[in-house]
């Protein structure tokens, strides 16, 4: 076999290989969430159902990070406010989710970052952030405890020991 044709097999081998791992990151392991009406938050009294319209959503089981939400957020009172919120991108085609500006508006106060539920799974918190018109955006956050943890650092105090 000549140089050239090895070369060729491998280029391709290279951009199947490329062109199937992007499509699966980005298209391939997001599932679309089922629509809902209702969405269980904390409170400072214990978790309760608020009303949510337009509800549009996306996660996967290849990651705990990989959760994003919009919908519409009905009389929501008694959250809890969640202290550093960092949203995560969303893939481009999950065009209702802005990270960046919902980042900017957080720190503009032009949206509050509420707590939806501590450790769902272990050093990861569901957070979203409201919009004074009720517009809200969810994600999944990794919290101090998991970001210790998984750094390597020892575990801040209050954390549950890790799994």
């Amino acid at each position: 076999m000549s140089g050239r044709a090895v070369v060729t097999v491998l280029v391709l081998a290279a951009a199947i290989s490329g062109g199937a791992m992007y499509f699966l990151q980005v298209w391939g392991l997001y599932d679309r969430l089922p629509a809902t009406d209702r969405l269980t938050v904390a409170t400072a009294d214990g978790p309760a159902e608020f009303r949510v319209t337009d509800f549009r959503g996306i996660d996967s089981d290849s990651s705990p990070l990989r959760r994003r939400a919009c919908f519409t957020l009905h009389a929501a009172e008694g959250l809890i406010p969640y202290p550093a919120p960092t949203p995560l991108n969303a893939p481009r085609w999950f065009d209702c989710f802005d990270a960046e500006r919902i980042d900017r508006d957080l720190a503009a106060g032009r949206a509050d970052a509420w707590l939806v539920e501590a450790d769902f799974a272990w050093g990861f918190d569901r957070v979203m952030a409201v919009y004074p018109d009720g517009a809200a955006y969810l994600w999944n956050q990794m919290n101090v405890c998991g970001r210790a943890h998984f750094d390597g650092r020892p575990l801040p105090p209050g954390c549950p020991p890790a799994p």
